[in-house]
């Protein structure tokens, strides 16, 4: 059993920021890699950010410059910070934990993220 919990949602006026977290638990091992994707009506899942195993990091070009995932004290912990929104980020959050051995995809409940004046 893997468990995925997010954490940090929330309404936020444009240009501000908010901290989104995420902690992966039960039998994940110890190679995997972590992300955070989001969802909007009508639209595909979109991967943001991934930090991998060997800590390479990805982002999308939309939120390149203005979002950072990292790791928080445990390697199972990992957060999103992020900054300048915009409306357009206006989403429900997910968190991913994809483990590499052996192969298994796991997802969280999902976080609404509200970017309005």
């Amino acid at each position: 059993q893997v468990q995925v919990v997010e954490s940090g949602g929330g309404m936020v006026e444009p240009g501000g920021s908010l901290t989104l977290s995420c902690a992966a638990s039960g039998s994940i091992g110890r190679l995997y890699h972590m992300a955070w994707y989001r969802e909007t009506p009508g639209k595909q899942r979109e991967l943001i950010a991934r930090i991998e195993n060997g800590d390479y990091i990805f982002y999308a070009d939309s939120v390149e410059g203005r979002f950072t995932i990292s790791r928080g004290d445990v390697k199972n912990i990992v957060r999103l910070q992020m900054d300048s929104l915009k409306p357009e980020d206006t989403a429900v959050y997910y968190c991913n934990l994809y483990r590499i051995v052996p192969p298994g995809d796991f997802w969280g409940q999902g976080t609404q993220v509200t970017v309005s004046s």
